[in-house]
């Protein structure tokens, strides 16, 4: 039993997208991933990539922006419940958060060198 009333599918979308610009508005890092992804997208265009690897690219850019949503939406869960009063634990957690969103970050990064490295080696030669 819940204390929110149950929503609709179309109210869960409005939330979502709410969340989304929340996140667009208040999340530097988002704006950066962002901006990297459609330059990544951009270059992977002009290359020819294909479905596969373009498919490969959507995913890992999904990974690294859910990840830094997860990290923030942790952040201000933890924050607000601690009402932004410093806590070892608190730190430790965001930390955790923080590292985990470095991890999927640097693996999202190797892939892009994979993808990418053969198609501007054969651009040198």
């Amino acid at each position: 039993m819940t204390k929110y009333k149950k929503q609709n599918f179309a109210s869960t979308f409005k939330n979502a997208r709410k969340g989304m610009r929340l996140t667009l508005k208040s999340e530097r890092n988002i704006r950066i991933h962002l901006f990297v992804a459609t330059l990544v997208l951009i270059t992977a265009y002009c290359f020819n990539f294909s479905i596969t690897k373009f498919c490969i690219l959507f995913l890992t850019i999904a990974s690294v922006i859910s990840a830094e949503m997860f990290n923030s939406a942790i952040e201000f869960s933890l924050d607000a419940i601690f009402h932004n009063k410093y806590s070892r634990m608190v730190g430790m957690a965001k930390d955790i958060a923080a590292g985990a969103v470095m991890v999927v970050t640097i693996t999202a990064v190797m892939i892009g060198v994979m993808l990418f490295a053969p198609a501007f080696i054969s651009l040198l030669k």
